[in-house]
């Protein structure tokens, strides 16, 4: 099976270029005038894919050559792009920045090329003229598989200094598709993690990013990029499907009798042929499993509500700032990463809702949660009131810890069987203490060994994000367990 789904990969030599910006506009602008545009983001950047939504009114998706593998990027890719005119792919960090130590990996380049997709350098040109020759030269020849297929310009200050970047830009051999000036509006506002979440400035969310499609609009050539999209390559893949991972991932193993025991990493796709019926012993429909969002609870990959709802579940979102009560019927909870501490108050005057999160908890229900449903879950965070289902403490802390993990689940848990060994990406600026509980959820190697996180009746809580589209048989382990809870 071949697709040749129109795309562009939006990078920049540099955080900061500008990459958001256009390639929200650029979303926004081709949606505006009536393309059906699938919008991705590399890495595992949460907050981006929410603006992509506003510009296309699709669901923002992730794809990330470590969390998922190399082999999960063009899959997914197609599946967010099903019935789509147009894919806006916006990168990460530099072109050429990728996991460290680990080369190409997870890199925009890297995604690109899997992707077989043309590349836009977007430049900040604010503090220079003729050198940006040499940078995009540099850039575009780095890598004779990756195709830069243009430059956009942004942040150039007059028309006498876009004729200088323009004519330097002619001897580089690479065509300048767009120039973009300072414009005050279409800045977002950023905090301790980068940018605000759409759920927390919808309004204004909205407004900005209507600001950055006129600008993209008006300052770059759409028919150009357009015709730049539809030289991709086409990919030799089949879409991911949900109902087809789950079903021919490998049923929910016995619990393990020894934590910690060793095991070898399952292959990050499914092995042989795809039943086109449901898991054996799938629970029924109406098995639901609450999903935290609301403005506190921001981060989640789209695949995991996909993935649950495959392995049975009826997936109901609530609003742990609002609802006072978990959906009817709940019987698995997922919470996921987000910004508690920003609003801690709000959340300890629930009190209904964190009795019955933690009620919830001491059943046995399972209970997964990433990051923030972690500072969630213990006493107290920055001093107010959380669910106490943890006996751990959380707090706000001045060092930032960032940055992907390998690592081997320590405990057997209702999301995975110990020895399960998983990738993960950790993003926060605080700190939990303990850091661990008697039953560790991972044991991670680098940058330093140490094991985190807590197992305990059915809760799975830990600082680290993963992506369950590697690892479909979490999905269907952790409905399988709010079956027999």
């Amino acid at each position: 099976m071949t697709s040749s789904v129109p795309r562009l990969v939006i990078a920049a030599p540099s955080s900061g270029s500008g990459k958001t910006t256009v390639a929200t506009g650029l979303m926004a602008a081709f949606a505006a005038r009536g393309l059906a545009v699938s919008p991705h983001k590399v890495g595992p950047d949460y907050i981006d894919p929410g603006y992509h939504a506003l510009a296309t009114g699709r669901v923002g998706r992730n794809l990330d050559a470590y969390l998922c593998g190399p082999e999960l990027v063009g899959p997914l890719f197609l599946h967010g792009a099903r019935g789509c005119d147009l894919a806006v792919v916006e990168g990460v960090m530099g072109l050429y920045d990728g996991a460290a130590g680990e080369g190409e990996l997870a890199s925009t380049a890297h995604v690109a090329k899997l992707l077989r997709a043309p590349v836009v350098l977007v430049v900040d040109a604010s503090s220079q003229s003729r050198s940006v020759a040499a940078l995009v030269h540099g850039f575009a020849s780095w890598d004779p598989e990756v195709r830069v297929g243009g430059v956009i310009l942004n942040k150039v200050a007059s028309d006498r200094h876009e004729e200088l970047l323009r004519d330097a830009l002619d001897q580089a051999g690479v065509p300048v598709l767009g120039v973009l000036r300072r414009v005050a509006q279409v800045d977002t506002p950023s905090r301790h993690l980068g940018l605000v979440p759409v759920a927390e400035r919808h309004a204004a969310a909205v407004e900005a990013v209507a600001a950055m499609a006129a600008q993209v609009s008006g300052g770059c050539d759409l028919e150009a990029l357009l015709g730049l999209a539809r030289g991709a390559g086409a990919l030799s893949c089949a879409a991911w499907d949900a109902a087809e991972v789950v079903a021919s991932s490998p049923p929910p193993p016995l619990p393990v009798p020894t934590l910690g025991a060793a095991a070898p990493r399952p292959p990050l796709r499914p092995q042989g042929p795809r039943p086109q019926t449901p898991p054996e012993g799938a629970p029924p429909d109406g098995m639901v499993v609450a999903v935290a969002g609301g403005p506190a609870f921001t981060f989640s990959y789209a695949e995991h509500a996909e993935l649950l709802t495959a392995a049975g579940a009826e997936v109901v979102p609530f609003d742990p700032l609002r609802d006072e009560q978990l959906p009817d019927g709940t019987r698995g909870l997922v919470i996921g990463g987000g910004f508690p501490e920003v609003y801690a108050a709000e959340l300890s005057a629930n009190e209904p809702l964190r009795k019955a999160v933690a009620a919830l908890a001491q059943s046995g229900a399972p209970v997964a949660a990433e990051c923030a449903g972690l500072l969630y879950l213990c006493r107290e965070l920055d001093g107010q009131p959380m669910c106490g289902v943890l006996d751990a403490t959380a707090r706000m802390s001045e060092r930032l810890t960032l940055g992907y993990r390998d690592a081997v689940a320590v405990s057997d848990s209702s999301l995975a069987a110990a020895g399960t060994r998983m990738r993960a990406h950790e993003f926060h600026r605080t700190v939990v203490e303990p850091g661990s509980g008697t039953a560790p959820a991972w044991g991670v190697r680098a940058p330093r060994r140490r094991v985190e996180g807590f197992v305990q009746q059915g809760v799975h809580a830990s600082y680290l994000h993963t992506h369950w589209a590697a690892r479909p048989g979490v999905a269907r382990r952790f409905v399988e367990r709010c079956r027999t809870s």
